[in-house]
């Protein structure tokens, strides 16, 4: 059995009005991932990310790319407490 891992991302560029939110809450769901999304006041979006640590690391990785319309310039990660979430959700 895997192992579970949680985790913060911080994702800068041009990240809002593109669909990045429905974008990575689709994604996550796809990889069996739970938490949320949400967008910034300062242009940011911030996900947390809990379940397999493969699948994390995964997610990881496409949101580097984003969604077709995104601009991802950059992802800063910091470790999470697990929040315990049943499944991925858009918060704001």
């Amino acid at each position: 059995m895997s192992q579970s891992k949680a985790l913060k991302a911080r994702i800068s560029g041009r990240v809002q009005g593109v669909n990045f939110r429905a974008w990575t809450q689709v994604e996550a769901q796809g990889r069996g991932l739970a938490g949320w999304v949400r967008n910034e006041t300062d242009g940011t979006v911030t996900a947390h990310l809990e379940g397999a640590s493969e699948a994390v690391d995964d997610m990881v990785t496409a949101l580097h790319k984003g969604p077709p319309t995104a601009v991802v310039r950059e992802v800063t990660l910091t470790d999470a407490t697990p929040q315990g979430a049943a499944q991925f959700e858009i918060i704001g």
